[in-house]
């Protein structure tokens, strides 16, 4: 054999193994919320499986739900919240899950999935990640300047003219999610939250309008870190964001103890607010399915569930972790209620297509004053 045919011989099986190599990658695509997972997490997840995580963000379900509609988004692991899941399940863009593959489903906390199966019928397509509520997180010193010692526990404090006018100087940042918002006036109204009476809406319309003057913007992840840096000072968020920018900002202030604390607090208003659950859904056509099942039963392993929570400030649907969450958040009410506060949570179901489209307009309307 020559000895240019020995050098082609080589190259060629060089270039079949390299191939191989990289067929026997394995790599499982996520899209979650931003800053929503310790990262550390995602490390620990390859270097105990092999399996790369390729990690993408998402600001609104949305965005979400455009892409599994679209088909073809190219990841195996999406994380919709509970409105979105229904819808999604309805519109056939996720798979059941083979929860043979999941084994550390049997730490599941049957409360938190027992409340995901008003979304999920027999807990088929989703394995809830966090729960939460939305509600009220603020400046405890900018607020003690305006309201003096008013109590922050009511959605008064957003949605009485008179007072959140008081915070408009210091900076007010409302969710990007009619799906919490709209829900959360009629509630303050005295109304059903899950109504989908027009005439309703109107009403709610009405409340938001006549508050959103003071609003400086409507954002699902910026106020996380406007809260934590004092640049706002007022915000209807979900509990957990809330709780991340206490955190940034007490690290912010032990590296430059020089500088004033930013005091954040949340508030779970006393009317009743909205309870939530982003959970680990696969879409339909992932294209890496069991590496999807192996990074969801990762999470679902009580010290990681556990890990995340106490990173995150979130609850989370496993009972199990709750023998190794941070004391500091397991024993936050702000986090997990207790009892009485539990009882006044509520859920809401999706609209139809009509109830939709109103929705959509009333939405627009709100945020632009128009």
């Amino acid at each position: 054999m020559s000895a240019f045919k020995k050098l082609a011989l080589a190259a060629t099986a060089v270039a079949l193994f390299a191939g191989q190599a990289v067929a026997e990658d394995k790599v499982v695509n996520v899209y979650n919320w931003s800053d929503y997972i310790d990262p550390s997490v995602l490390e620990s997840f390859t270097k105990e499986t092999g399996i790369k995580v390729v990690y993408d963000t998402m600001d609104s379900n949305e965005v979400l739900e455009t892409k599994l509609y679209a088909g073809n988004t190219g990841y195996d692991v999406v994380v919709p919240s509970n409105l979105n899941l229904k819808r999604e399940i309805a519109h056939d863009v996720l798979q059941p899950l083979d929860k043979d593959k999941i084994p550390n489903l049997k730490y599941a906390w049957d409360k938190v999935f027992s409340a995901l199966s008003t979304y999920d019928p027999g807990n088929k397509y989703a394995v809830d990640y966090m729960w939460l509520t939305t509600g009220i997180g603020y400046n405890v010193t900018k607020a003690k300047e305006r309201v003096g010692d008013m109590p922050m526990n009511s959605w008064d404090i957003v949605f009485k003219p008179e007072i959140i006018s008081k915070f408009q100087d210091c900076g007010i940042y409302f969710l990007d999610s009619p799906d919490d918002i709209i829900p959360s006036a009629l509630r303050y109204l005295g109304l059903n939250p899950n109504s989908k009476d027009p005439k309703d809406i109107a009403k709610a319309s009405e409340l938001l309008q006549s508050v959103g003057k003071y609003v400086k913007k409507y954002h699902s992840s910026e106020y996380i870190n406007a809260l934590a840096n004092g640049d706002i000072c007022l915000v209807i968020g979900w509990s957990g964001d809330v709780l991340q920018a206490r955190t940034r900002a007490q690290e912010a202030h032990d590296k430059s103890p020089d500088k004033p604390l930013v005091d954040i607090g949340y508030a779970i208003p006393k009317e009743g607010a909205l309870i939530s659950f982003d959970s680990f859904t696969i879409p339909k056509d992932a294209p890496h399915p069991e590496e999807a099942h192996a990074f969801i039963n990762y999470m679902m392993r009580p010290d990681i569930a556990a890990k995340n929570s106490s990173f995150l400030s979130y609850a989370n649907g496993n009972l199990e972790s709750q023998k190794s969450i941070d004391p500091k958040i397991l024993n936050d009410k702000s986090v997990y209620p207790d009892d009485a506060t539990m009882s006044k949570l509520f859920t809401t179901t999706p609209a139809d297509a009509k109830a939709q489209k109103l929705w959509t307009r009333t939405w627009t309307k709100i945020k632009t004053g128009q």
